[in-house]
């Protein structure tokens, strides 16, 4: 009965590991894992120096990319702290998506990072090391719950500034690595309940299984 608590939260973890795996190699390496993507609906907008005309524009952990309407491909450099720059129209309005607002998505490889450690401590059947798990477990969600507030402001202040766009009609959405970011912190929260948990049945289930052979124990000594 105890492997029914334990065995779903290493599954948990697992999973939420690949996930958060995932989402820490994004842009530029996988393109369809991004957190905000903006679609142009109407204008003539552009990024950085590059002066083709654009219809979309993706947000990912080490860079954003932008599909031009020639059906090119195009990446900004790849770092932790990238800024994009979006051009109006005419080319006289803009807006920057700094540093600031892309720094915090390391974060995602370091919740990765714990949620790994985690995984490797839940296989151990030793006490101890269930407990550092479930522990573990919910340092990586804790990590997890940060991660996807730094998605949150992210998508927020794009959606902002690309509607201050003079001549541009877009709409802004959350993409793929936003929401695999919220699953694994939900699977991170259950991962650590339901490890701990089995484990703690797992004791008591054993502590009732000697108390009664004890018991069995002194009544045949008696006679």
């Amino acid at each position: 009965m105890p492997r029914a608590f334990h065995i779903p939260g290493v599954i948990f973890l697992f999973c939420a590991f690949v996930l958060l795996f995932l989402v820490s190699i994004s842009l530029p390496f996988i393109t369809a894992l991004d957190f905000a993507r903006v679609h142009i609906k109407s204008g003539s907008p552009t990024v950085n120096q590059d002066t083709t005309v654009i219809n979309e524009l993706r947000f990912g952990t080490w860079a954003s990319c932008w599909y031009e309407n020639t059906g090119n491909r195009v990446c900004s450099s790849s770092d932790n702290a990238y800024a994009t720059t979006i051009y109006g129209s005419d080319r006289n309005s803009f807006v920057n998506i700094g540093p600031s607002w892309t720094r915090g998505l390391a974060i995602h490889p370091v919740a990765a990072g714990v949620t790994l450690i985690a995984f490797l401590l839940s296989l151990s059947t030793h006490v101890t090391m269930t407990l550092l798990a479930s522990l573990t477990a919910f340092l990586a969600a804790l990590l997890a719950l940060i991660a996807f507030a730094v998605d949150i402001a992210l998508y927020a202040f794009v959606k902002h500034e690309v509607g201050k766009l003079s001549g541009v009609s877009t709409n802004t959405d959350t993409a793929p690595a936003f929401w695999m970011t919220f699953v694994s912190f939900l699977l991170l929260c259950f991962a650590g309940c339901t490890v701990c948990f089995g484990r703690r049945r797992d004791r008591l289930d054993g502590a009732t299984t000697y108390s009664w052979r004890d018991r069995f124990r002194l009544g045949r000594n008696r006679y």
